[in-house]
C-alpha cells in the first residue's frame, strides 16, 4: 500500500471512529473503567447533605465552623490493546473482513481512553509478537496504532495468544486496562491468561464470521486454511459434516469463555455482521454497574 492510500485510510478510519466515540463512548467508557482510586483535592465549607464521614476535624477547630475534605478520582489509566494480526483475521464473507473490524474497534477503544487523558499502547501478534507500541497519551500515538494495524503485513501466520500474553506481562509493570482482538483460534493459553489477569484487566472481544459457526449448504467447495496455507474440498451439502463443523466452533466458543471465567476476566463475542457499536454500549453499560 502507498503512503497516500494508507493515509487516506487512516484519516477516513479517524474521522469514523472519532464521531461514533464524541457520540456514544466517551462517557460509557469512563464509568465503565475506574481510576486508580481517590485523592485530596481540597478543604471546603460543610453543605447539608455531605458524608460527614469526611469532616476535616482540624480544620473544623481552626475556623469554628465545619469543614470537609474533598477527594477526586485518580482517572489516569493505562490501555493495552493485544491485537491478533495472523493469516486468520483477513477472513469475511459478506460485509467486511475481520480485520478491517478489528481495526473500528480498536480505534474507537483507543480514541476513548484519550477522551479520558488516558495512554494508550498495543502489542501485534500472529504466532510470535509482530509489533510493540509503548503506552503514550494523543492523538499521534493512536494514528500510529492505526497505520500499524492497517498497513500490517505479519511474518507470521499462526496465533499464538500464549506468547503475548507472556509478552504483556513481561513489559507492562503497572497495572492495565487490556482487550484483546482476536478470532482466538488458538490454545494452551490458560496458564499465561490467569498470571495476567492477576495483574490486568483483562477484556477478551472473540470476533467471528456467521459461516464459521453455520457452514451454508452449498455443495462442494475447495478452500483453504489461511494460518497453515493448506488447500482442501468440503462437501457442505453434507449434513454430518455441517454439523462437524458447527461443533467445532462451539467447542472454540465454549473454550474461550470458559478460560477468561477462569481467569476472572470478562467476555465479548462479536460477529462480523453484528451491531459492534450497539453490543459495545450494552457491554461498557454493563461493566459501569
Amino acid at each position: 500500500m502507498d503512503t497516500a492510500e494508507l493515509l487516506s485510510k487512516v484519516r477516513k478510519l479517524e474521522i469514523r471512529t472519532k464521531s461514533i466515540t464524541r457520540e456514544m463512548f466517551s462517557g460509557d467508557y469512563h464509568s465503565a473503567f475506574k481510576g486508580r482510586g481517590m485523592s485530596f483535592s481540597e478543604v471546603r465549607d460543610y453543605q447539608y447533605g455531605d458524608d460527614v464521614r469526611n469532616i476535616d476535624w482540624n480544620v473544623t477547630a481552626r475556623t469554628g465552623t465545619p469543614h470537609i475534605k474533598i477527594y477526586e478520582e485518580e482517572r489516569e489509566l493505562t490501555v493495552m490493546l493485544l491485537i491478533d494480526i495472523s493469516a486468520s483475521t483477513f477472513y469475511g464473507t459478506i460485509s467486511k473482513q475481520r480485520q478491517e473490524l478489528i481495526a473500528e474497534i480498536a480505534a474507537i477503544l483507543s480514541f476513548s481512553a484519550i477522551t479520558n487523558n488516558d495512554k494508550v499502547g498495543a502489542i501485534l501478534f500472529s504466532d510470535h509478537v509482530e509489533k510493540y507500541i509503548p503506552p503514550a497519551k494523543g492523538r499521534k500515538n493512536i494514528l500510529r496504532i492505526i497505520r500499524e494495524l492497517i498497513n500490517s503485513e505479519p511474518s507470521g501466520t499462526g496465533t499464538d495468544l500464549n506468547t503475548a500474553l507472556q509478552y504483556l506481562t513481561n513489559i507492562q509493570k503497572k497495572k492495565s486496562i487490556t482487550f484483546i482482538l482476536s478470532d482466538f483460534k488458538t490454545s494452551g493459553y490458560r496458564q499465561a491468561l490467569q498470571i495476567a489477569a492477576g495483574k490486568h484487566d483483562i477484556i477478551g472481544l472473540m470476533l467471528y464470521d456467521n459461516t464459521e459457526k453455520n457452514l451454508p449448504d452449498a455443495g462442494l467447495l475447495y478452500v483453504k486454511d489461511r494460518e497453515s496455507g493448506n488447500y482442501r474440498w468440503i462437501d457442505s451439502s453434507d449434513a454430518a459434516f455441517r454439523k462437524k463443523w458447527e461443533a467445532a466452533f462451539e467447542k472454540r466458543l465454549n473454550s474461550f469463555h470458559d478460560d477468561f471465567k477462569r481467569s476472572g476476566a470478562d467476555t465479548l463475542t462479536l460477529q462480523l455482521e453484528d451491531d459492534y457499536i450497539l453490543a459495545l454500549h450494552k457491554f461498557f453499560k454493563k461493566r459501569a454497574k
